[in-house]
């Protein structure tokens, strides 16, 4: 990984992320320039098990996913992992494994279980001293500093905007590197939460959500940090596979101007050829 999500988060820089559920997707956020990979529970949810996104997914099941999209990337790779899996030791345990895979962070957030998407009805949050012991479990218990965490609160559809950002703040008094306000409902509460939350905060736009749909540069004068896309990339897709699938003979000629070989031969893939014709050649030899 050639920068940190936490030099990022240090730098400058305004960070832009996408929603990913697989490797291919990953590679392409990767191939596009972007700063940050976002696994999206929802994303995965729907890929891995074809459902909605209720809390249906386990631990393992995201590990399995998160863990290759890791490998197949250079940038950073952040996880929503919804509650943390149950308590703080739950929550610390996935921690350590999601760095053990080569994570750069985790989100975690204060709705009770079993969650549902933030843009559904019927959530309901955690007491605040609940979130504050694990998000404080989650950042004494990560085996390196560079691990960010990031503190996800649901309460503005459940209690308001001002429950909301006091629970956001006492999340960064936890230890929380960044926050996500889920589900603001206009510019104005977005504008609140980044001038009074002392923290990096992160947008979300998310199609068809509660939250309306702003340009990117825009957020960012809002003071956000990083603004990610968190379903667009499986939307778009499988509205293109409906589409061709409409009629395959169009689609297949669409097709054989597109070649998949320069998203599989990413920089991970690079690294993996180069380090296999170095052993080929071997020491004392050169390569024909």
């Amino acid at each position: 990984m050639a920068t940190s999500l936490r030099e990022l988060l240090k730098s400058p820089k305004r960070l832009a992320s996408a929603g990913v559920y697989d490797c291919l997707s990953a590679r392409a956020v990767e191939l596009a320039g972007l700063d940050v990979a976002s696994v999206s529970g929802a994303a995965v949810t729907a890929s891995r098990l074809g459902y909605p996104d209720v809390g249906l997914q386990t631990f393992p099941e995201v590990l399995a996913t998160v863990a290759r999209v890791a490998e197949s990337i250079t940038i950073p790779v952040v996880v929503d992992a919804d509650t943390g899996y149950g308590n703080a030791l739950n929550a610390v345990r996935a921690a350590h494994a999601f760095e053990a895979a080569g994570l750069a962070g985790m989100m975690v957030e204060d709705q009770t279980f079993p969650k549902r998407c933030g843009h559904f009805e019927g959530k309901s949050v955690v007491p605040r001293e609940e979130m504050v012991a694990k998000i404080s479990a989650l950042c004494a218990g990560r085996r390196s500093d560079e691990f960010i965490i990031v503190g996800r609160t649901d309460a503005r559809a459940v209690n308001g905007l001002e429950d909301a950002i006091e629970r956001a703040c006492l999340y960064v008094e936890a230890g929380a590197d960044m926050i996500f306000v889920e589900s603001l409902l206009s510019a104005d509460e977005m504008r609140e939460v980044c001038r009074r939350i002392p923290a990096a905060v992160r947008a979300n736009m998310g199609e068809g959500g509660k939250t309306p749909m702003i340009a990117m540069g825009d957020l960012f004068e809002y003071g956000f940090k990083l603004v990610n896309y968190s379903g667009t990339l499986q939307r778009t897709g499988i509205r293109s596979m409906q589409k061709a699938l409409r009629n395959l003979d169009v689609a297949t000629r669409e097709a054989v101007d597109f070649s998949i070989d320069q998203i599989l031969s990413g920089p991970a893939w690079q690294g993996i050829t180069a380090a296999a014709s170095a052993a080929s050649v071997g020491p004392g030899r050169t390569a024909a």
